[in-house]
């Protein structure tokens, strides 16, 4: 499942993260890859454990926590600190698959990455080329979307990112694991849910509709939730 996410940053946060990103030093982005991803990586990319990159990524998590439209297209149950890379000319990143298993440098947190995250954050006219390019059932889907805002996809998912051609892409990405762990029954969740707050918008929270068409969502979240 490919989601947008508008304005997951807001224009005040988008400019205090790119602050700080801007001001930081910058690494080889191979630090984080694994073996397959480190033939293909060619980019640069903030420590993890940097201060720059945890001050940013405080930002992102909080901007996260206030957007129902995240949470119900991922329902997260663990999401790991965001990292932030950005492509300047000739830059790309090969086709890959995200590790299934993400491990922060130096603690005992870990992952299952069910679902990979991007969050633009420069705007489409500062950059040529630089699209995210996710594999799915229905082809190739091309992603460039405005600073602030974000994307989703299943990390099982074969992607890229096209060679820079002008200017500088920045993003910050990271990975979640959902509560529920398989991408359609994800899916089928986030269009129950979209249902429910389209008639609540029509019909009002207490109309008998909406208080059925949420006992289901709830009753199928139940089920397929690993916690």
């Amino acid at each position: 499942m490919l989601i947008a996410i508008p304005d997951l940053l807001d224009p005040a946060a988008l400019v205090r993260v790119r602050a700080i990103v801007d001001a930081a030093e910058w690494v080889d982005g191979n630090v984080t890859s694994g073996h397959q991803s480190a033939l293909a990586k060619r980019n640069e990319q903030l420590p993890e454990e940097s201060a720059a990159a945890r001050e940013a990524g405080r930002i992102v998590l909080d901007a996260l926590g206030r957007s129902p439209l995240f949470f119900a297209a991922t329902l997260p149950l663990k999401v790991f600190p965001p990292l932030f890379n950005r492509y300047g000319v000739g830059q790309t990143f090969g086709t890959h698959v995200d590790n299934a298993i993400r491990i922060q440098r130096g603690t005992d947190f870990r992952i299952r990455a069910d679902i990979s995250v991007t969050l633009f954050l420069a705007n489409e006219g500062d950059y040529d080329g630089g699209e995210l390019v996710i594999e799915d059932l229905f082809g190739a889907q091309r992603v460039k979307l405005p600073a602030g805002h974000a994307v989703v996809y299943p990390s099982s998912s074969l992607h890229h990112v096209t060679p820079v051609t002008r200017g500088t892409r920045v993003a910050s990405f990271f990975w979640l694991q959902s509560m529920v762990r398989d991408d359609s029954a994800r899916r089928i969740l986030y269009d129950v849910d979209r249902s429910v707050q389209a008639v609540a918008a029509d019909k009002g929270q207490g109309d008998p509709t909406v208080i059925q068409l949420t006992g289901v969502y709830h009753n199928l979240l139940r089920r397929w939730a690993d916690a």
